[in-house]
């Protein structure tokens, strides 16, 4: 409170001034203060708080799609978040380029509808690897046809499934693709004007790297914005005991895909034998029709079953379960 000057002493500096008993060159200069523009047209809705802890959730998300996404691609998968910014949302269709890929997500119980966007080097690479290819994208763009849409669709399916997990600290949501969209002036869901959350995803498929654009509305984030601050994401994070692990590790595990197949029998002939055999030639094994085949799970022996029919197909029925102290 020492720098306010009481009135005595303003009308004194005054009168001092007035007399020429004050010479102005000695009054210190104010140093330059830094004034912060603000834009009242775009008001900043989202505090550093909230983006930060967007990019926590997003983390999140993108170390799911790291461990879930191989087993359908086959191969490896690298996500990390790149940013996170608020801008508004004509700023955001604005830089989009046509075709694009754009999933329209709503985030019920939330109002509105929030926007997916993949690049499109990233969405080619996705199509070639389901069907069978390398995973090389295009050298030219264009159109993504109504096979590519709905293979798109069904991994974009998989994308938003793992949306519930990272949200689950501060909502629970249902999300559900409504479409996809690949021209961005279809894609209008809120007004240009209003305030966006952005947040940059880049994935890496195999050496092939893109990004992945997450577009949040604030009037989809308004009622939960202020649980949107790490102070509450850390209070009510859940601390997983070795019991939860186990479960998490076990539903991993029961996704992975094994060979399993039944072995018929053996059988040794001379390669004087081989090098002879014709169509039609009988070769015997050393099992006998009545007797148990051995099924293996990978390399291991684990059942024992009769071989016999299904549906016009061979199967085998399993009798006996191997243990592993057997």
């Amino acid at each position: 409170m020492s720098d306010v000057l009481s009135q005595n002493e303003i009308d004194a500096l005054l009168k001092q001034l007035s007399e020429g008993e004050l010479d102005m060159g000695d009054i210190e200069e104010t140093p330059d203060v830094k004034i912060k523009e603000y834009d009242f047209s775009r008001p900043s809705k989202f505090s550093k708080e909230h983006l930060r802890t967007l990019e926590i959730i997003f983390e999140h998300f993108g170390r799911l799609l790291q461990s879930n996404l191989p087993a359908y691609l086959r191969k490896t998968i690298q996500v990390s978040v790149v940013n996170a910014e608020a801008v508004t949302y004509w700023e955001f269709s604005n830089a989009l380029s046509n075709p694009v890929l754009l999933g329209i997500v709503s985030m019920s119980p939330l109002p509105g509808n929030i926007i997916i966007e993949i690049a499109t080097n990233i969405g080619y690479t996705i199509v070639d690897r389901l069907l069978g290819g390398e995973g090389t994208p295009l050298v030219k763009t264009r159109e993504y046809s109504e096979i590519e849409l709905s293979i798109l669709e069904r991994i974009l399916g998989v994308f938003i499934d793992l949306l519930k997990d990272p949200w689950s600290n501060v909502v629970e949501i249902k999300p559900r693709l409504e479409r996809i969209e690949t021209n961005s002036q279809y894609a209008q869901i809120i007004s240009p004007n209003e305030m966006i959350a952005i947040i940059t995803m880049n994935i890496n498929i195999g050496g092939v790297e893109g990004l992945m654009n997450i577009c949040l509305p604030y009037i989809t984030l308004e009622k939960i914005i202020d649980k949107l601050n790490t102070k509450y994401w850390f209070s009510t994070m859940q601390t997983m005991d070795e019991q939860n692990y186990a479960d998490a590790i076990e539903a991993i595990i029961q996704k992975a895909q094994i060979p399993v197949f039944a072995e018929l029998g053996k059988s040794r002939i001379t390669v004087w034998d081989f090098i002879n055999l014709q169509v039609g030639d009988v070769i015997k094994l050393d099992q006998k029709v009545e007797e148990e085949l051995n099924v293996y799970v990978g390399n291991m022996i684990k059942f024992k079953a009769l071989p016999g029919s299904s549906s016009e197909q061979y199967a085998v029925k399993i009798t006996e379960i191997i243990r592993e102290e057997e």
